[in-house]
């Protein structure tokens, strides 16, 4: 892709990575810039640099600022603020929670961002997994365990449990990228690269940093597994026809740096105040001690002219990663350990993969090319199999159309629909010449005295819809709605149900069918007999196995379906 005069969009703009990255998009003559960053301050304060330090660019910049993981309303929020309000914690859950739907979606402060700004381009150096993973599962589940251990009826605080169903990591990652998916669709994005991470730097299981006495800690692997799953999802975001073009890095080492000097040490944002804790006046090796203590006389706070000292020391900043001492970064990146990337490195990879070069570093494109994909044997044995479950089926006198293992029922139930049409019409050509109306009164006298068939249906959860929209035949257990809990009908959620997982005998469901039938013929019609190339796939014996061509392949037709009107074609081998 040509970089010059696009628009461009950096998550984390203000951060290690990111900063790189917006000054070589600038050197590449960008149009417009979208930097976000979780303070306001922090772009303003990048963007009055990078004007200082590009004074002859026509750049436009603008700025976003807020948690870009939550709704537009939350974004300016701290975790402790949104989860200590039970409005809004109760809010989150459902939007981590519930199917994904159009309120949540333009809720979204991601995807309010990019159908605003509407990025040719987005550069994604958000530290997503770190961002999930730490907010730290295991101590939360603790918690809500240890209550129900001491509780008098064994059970915990509505609140507490919010809190675990808020901390949930998959369900936030799936989240999240659903609503980037439909972001990048929707704001017209040509390409999406995203920096990742290995969660460890590139070390392996024997990382020796750690988060607790854990080595390594439950944290840093949960980071880790966050990693490996967010990449598998852009993956399959990479083979979603119509999807923007999906990139990633994936660096694994450490980051630095942003800053070397001497000053106050700030952890997680916050400047260290020197304590002290007088020999003879220590605490007792035995009992119960809190990890944290507040007022106690024993802990001394140094003070100078009736101030807090802070601990000061020579220091380099690598961004997210927080500040290293002298002795923590000769470690840290000594040989053997993790070493470390420049961002400046990281960000000269993205522009190349941006403009077309092979890196060798995007982690999409390794996948495809190391995953195993279809073979020729399995399509060559393909025949056999189909050939023998046909064969077996004349020979027990028993058709074999679904059992609602695969699903999603919606498979089921257009295998079952289109099987009692074939064996009340048995081609294409009368499905066609046959009024809706008929076809429904047809199928449904045949299905109404075949009693087989009709259990067979609805002993693997698929309900038959009969045709005055009434009246629902159904076995034990329905497969749609999904769910344990009962469910209420209305005209709206019937109709959805129908469409997606019961066998439909009204007219209207008979229409629908008589135009899908109608476009296979078209197709078929249009195909050049004289055309015997490899171009075409679906030629005239793709779709009929016998001579006459009237016996249709049930499950061609699905797979039409589930192509045409449900987008759902592989695009990769």
């Amino acid at each position: 892709m040509e970089i010059k005069g696009k628009r461009a969009a950096v998550l984390g703009g203000a951060g290690l990575v990111g900063r790189a990255a917006c000054r070589l998009l600038i050197e590449e003559g960008i149009s417009e810039l979208m930097i976000t960053s979780l303070a306001d301050s922090e772009i303003q304060e990048f963007i009055d640099q990078l004007k200082t330090e590009y004074p002859e660019t026509k750049v436009q910049f603008q700025g976003f600022s807020g948690n870009l993981f939550v709704r537009s309303e939350f974004k300016e929020f701290s975790r402790p603020e949104l989860f200590n309000h039970t409005e809004r914690r109760r809010l989150f859950i459902k939007d981590i929670l519930d199917p994904l739907s159009q309120e949540i979606l333009t809720a979204s402060s991601l995807y309010r961002m990019l159908t605003a700004f509407r990025p040719d381009v987005l550069i994604d150096c958000i530290n997503t997994a770190t961002a999930v993973a730490y907010q730290d599962i295991f101590s939360v589940a603790s918690g809500v365990f240890q209550e129900i251990l001491h509780s008098p009826d064994g059970e915990a605080a509505g609140d507490s449990v919010e809190q675990l169903l808020g901390s949930l990591y998959i369900p936030q990652l799936i989240r999240h990228v659903q609503i980037l998916q439909s972001g990048l669709k929707d704001s017209g994005s040509s390409l999406y690269i995203k920096v990742g991470t290995s969660g460890t730097g590139g070390m392996g299981l024997n990382i020796p940093y750690t988060h607790s006495e854990d080595k390594p800690s439950r944290m840093l692997l949960a980071k880790s597994a966050m990693a490996g799953a967010h990449s598998l999802l852009l993956f399959l975001m990479a083979r979603t026809p119509g999807s923007a073009i999906i990139k990633e890095v994936k660096p694994t080492a450490a980051i630095a740096w942003k800053k070397i000097g001497f000053g106050p040490v700030k952890v997680r944002g916050r400047q260290v105040v020197l304590e002290d804790c007088l020999p003879g006046h220590g605490f007792p090796v035995e009992g119960v001690h809190q990890p944290k203590i507040t007022n106690d006389s024993r802990i001394l706070t140094k003070t100078r002219n009736g101030k807090p000292v802070l601990l000061e020391a020579p220091y380099i900043d690598t961004g997210e990663n927080g500040m290293f001492s002298l002795g923590e970064f000769e470690a840290l990146t000594d040989e053997g350990q993790m070493e470390f990337i420049t961002p400046e490195e990281i960000a000269q990879t993205i522009i190349w993969e941006i403009k077309g070069r092979n890196t060798g570093s995007d982690i999409v494109n390794a996948l495809d090319n190391a995953t195993m994909g279809p073979t020729y044997r399995a399509g060559y044995l393909r025949k056999r199999a189909l050939d023998t479950l046909r064969k077996l089926e004349k020979e027990h006198g028993v058709d074999s159309v679904a059992f609602e293992i695969l699903g999603p029922p919606k498979l089921s139930k257009l295998l079952y629909e289109f099987y009692l049409l074939e064996k009340n019409f048995g081609s294409f050509q009368a499905i066609a010449k046959t009024s809706p109306a008929e076809l429904s009164e047809k199928v449904t006298r045949w299905l109404t005295g075949n009693g087989e068939v009709r259990s067979r249906i609805l002993s693997i959860g698929i309900p038959v819809l009969m045709p005055n929209g009434k009246e629902l035949l159904r076995g034990s257990v329905v497969k749609i709605p999904s769910g344990t809990h009962p469910f209420t009908f209305s005209a709206e959620s019937a109709e959805l149900w129908a469409r997606d997982g019961w066998v439909d005998l009204r007219v209207s469901n008979m229409a629908r069918w008589k135009t899908r039938v109608n476009l296979i013929l078209d197709e078929i019609s249009g195909l050049n007999r004289e055309d015997t190339s490899s171009r075409i796939t679906r030629n005239r014996d793709y779709w009929f196995h016998d001579q006459d061509q009237t016996k249709i392949h049930l499950g061609k037709v699905a797979a039409w379906i589930f192509i045409h009107e449900e987008k759902g074609e592989r695009m990769k081998a």
